[in-house]
């Protein structure tokens, strides 16, 4: 039985300063404007759900790559990319993507566990692959999670407003003419590749702690759409900051860390909003 030791490392700088951390931490910036920005739009659009299931979507991608040989991050993205676009199309109302998503979801689920029965490699990383590894980001995905954050920059500014629009009042946003189905499709495309790059911190299974637990506390905190991405975003950088270095000054799983960073800042978020209707 493995022991996991909470003790004080004294050393904790040196590994602090170490190129791996040093990766992770750049890796945790890319990470954290990503899900902060889409969190947002994620609760506003009642996709809390779409948002979590697609991780788990693109188990069957991961456990796949490894079979074939390929990057987990490829697979990953891929049948994260396709589930997104499948939901999008076929779930153009809340109570359709919570069908679709939910079929698509268990589908996903079988197939992920068959791959990994194929092959004894891709048994051996499906905890990285469940539970993330973000100490082992390389130099080229830190490069693919900036291209990524650019592409999503681009992406909402031209479809910012129609985006918002319809998050907070899809009835009145198609009647003004937004095309509501072209929205959903966008929305989780872009979500599939904040869930391709966000995985690697905190797993298929943390997810939600990254992707929608900062942006909930930042919606109690602030009330402007565009204050609470950031805020949001903030939130997601210290929980991943904060877990790197907590984790360096006693040696635990980061991800476990980084997830009761994030858990425990919306519990205190939600201590503040009932204060207030006192």
């Amino acid at each position: 039985m493995s022991h996991i030791s909470f003790s004080f490392d004294p050393n904790w700088m040196d590994t602090l300063t170490a190129p791996f951390m040093t990766n992770a931490f750049l890796a945790g910036l890319c990470i954290a404007f990503a899900a902060g920005v889409m969190g947002y739009f994620t609760i506003a659009r009642h996709s809390t759900f779409a948002a979590h299931a697609l991780a788990h979507i693109g188990l069957p991608g991961a456990t796949g790559a490894v079979l074939l040989g390929l990057p987990v991050s490829v697979g990953l993205g891929a049948f994260a990319l396709g589930g997104a676009l499948v939901i999008g199309a076929l779930g153009k109302r809340v109570s359709e993507r919570e069908i679709a998503t939910g079929t698509v979801l268990a589908f996903a689920t079988g197939l992920g566990l068959f791959f990994a029965r194929l092959s004894s490699s891709a048994s051996q990383q499906m905890q990285s692959i469940l539970f993330g590894s973000i100490l082992t980001i390389t130099n080229g995905q830190i490069l693919g999670f900036a291209i990524f954050d650019v592409v999503l920059l681009a992406a909402l500014a031209i479809i910012y407003r129609p985006l918002l629009f319809s998050s907070l009042d899809e009835q009145v946003a198609q009647a003004k003419g937004v095309p509501i189905g072209w929205m959903n499709v966008a929305f989780m495309a872009i979500m599939a590749g904040v869930i391709t790059i966000a995985v690697p911190a905190v797993g298929t299974l943390l997810i939600f702690a990254l992707v929608i637990t900062p942006a909930a506390a930042a919606n109690i905190l602030v009330a402007s759409p565009l204050k609470a991405m950031i805020v949001s975003g903030v939130i997601c950088l210290i929980s991943i900051w904060g877990g790197l270095v907590l984790a360096a000054m006693f040696p635990a799983p980061p991800s476990f860390i980084i997830v009761t960073i994030s858990t425990v800042i919306w519990a205190v978020a939600k201590a503040i909003e009932s204060a207030r209707h006192r």
